[in-house]
């Protein structure tokens, strides 16, 4: 079968593309260059703040996101991702004015509960306030009968906090302090019947880990980067 060509729309936030197509490559079986996927990337931080748009009216971001998935179909893509939780919110208004597919990231995590741990039924969703409120990935999750836990108002403040100070190259604080609310967070969510972790926003998986967490921890930035890479004709590394 004829490898697929990976369009990545990023930019959302940068560094989090950078570790997306990262883990593509570490997860490809390629000993060689020319055994790794042709991979485009149009990586955009102009995008307006998808949390804003979703609860306070703020400028959409639709315009930008569809004219960089019509780049990308230029320049040769055959399907593409976006490693950014919140922009999936508009992500059927995306797909309506389209022609490539889009692998989203909802159905992906979804799919690896069911797949690597399908005794898991309740789980807790940290991400943006816009993803939570927003409720697409809780309706995606409870179709297969997984119930989402959120953190209350004071711990998602904290949620949003440290996603932004992940996005800021020179925060008021250490990443320390940072992984130390954000594994408060999911203490809290694990003590209230959370069996697993899902990090619904892909900065927080460039603090938070595994090793963190007493429960399974669902990266939705690595699980993007192996369906990616099963999706262009590959069997991705665990």
């Amino acid at each position: 079968m004829k490898e697929k060509v990976i369009g990545i729309l990023g930019g959302m936030g940068p560094e989090a593309t950078l570790t997306c197509y990262s883990r593509i490559i570490s997860r490809t079986p390629a000993k060689t260059d020319q055994e790794h996927l042709r991979v485009i990337i149009d990586s955009n931080p102009k995008v307006p703040d998808r949390t804003a748009a979703i609860i306070a009216a703020g400028e959409s971001p639709v315009p930008i996101l569809v004219a960089g998935c019509h780049a990308l179909q230029k320049a040769g893509a055959d399907f593409i991702i976006i490693p950014c939780v919140s922009a999936h919110f508009f992500l059927d208004e995306i797909q309506q004015q389209i022609a490539l597919p889009v692998l989203s990231i909802f159905d992906v995590v979804t799919e690896a509960i069911i797949s690597d741990h399908p005794q898991i039924k309740t789980v807790g969703l940290m991400g943006p306030t816009g993803t939570i409120n927003g409720g697409l990935f809780q309706k995606r999750l409870a179709a297969e009968g997984i119930e989402a836990m959120v953190a209350d108002a004071i711990q998602q403040s904290k949620v949003m906090e440290a996603i932004y100070d992940i996005k800021n190259s020179k925060p008021a604080r250490s990443r320390a302090q940072i992984i130390s609310d954000l594994v408060a967070v999911a203490d809290g969510l694990i003590s209230k019947g959370a069996r697993g972790i899902i990090a619904g926003c892909t900065e927080i998986p460039l603090a938070l880990k595994q090793e963190h967490l007493s429960v399974p921890y669902f990266d939705a930035l690595t699980l993007l980067a192996r369906a990616a890479i099963f999706k262009a004709g590959l069997t991705p590394i665990p």
